[in-house]
């Protein structure tokens, strides 16, 4: 009886340990943020991206659209002709 409870603690103790380590992770660094092909980013340089209407009401949709120039980390862009930083909120879902 003794060596099945010894046993069942060695078994125990083998799931704890290998449930406590973490794989390793490659270090990241800001570069791999914009560099890496990834199709998450909901905007990239160059892109046309249009308010939404109730943003700028009276405005045709030719109006609202503006070319984005710069991405930033934060994941809000600049845009061509318009100032201010700006979010995804704010714009039209694309096509």
């Amino acid at each position: 009886m003794g060596a099945l409870a010894l046993a069942a603690g060695a078994v125990g103790t083998t799931l704890l340990l290998r449930r406590g380590r973490k794989p390793v992770q490659e270090k990241k660094t800001a570069l791999d943020h914009f560099t890496r092909a990834t199709p998450d980013r909901w905007a990239r340089p160059g892109m046309s991206v249009t308010f939404r209407a109730e943003l700028m009401p009276g405005r045709s949709r030719s109006e609202r659209t503006f070319r984005v120039t710069e991405l930033l980390p934060s994941g809000r862009v600049r845009l061509e002709g318009f100032a201010g930083e700006h979010t995804e909120t704010e714009f039209e879902a694309a096509r």
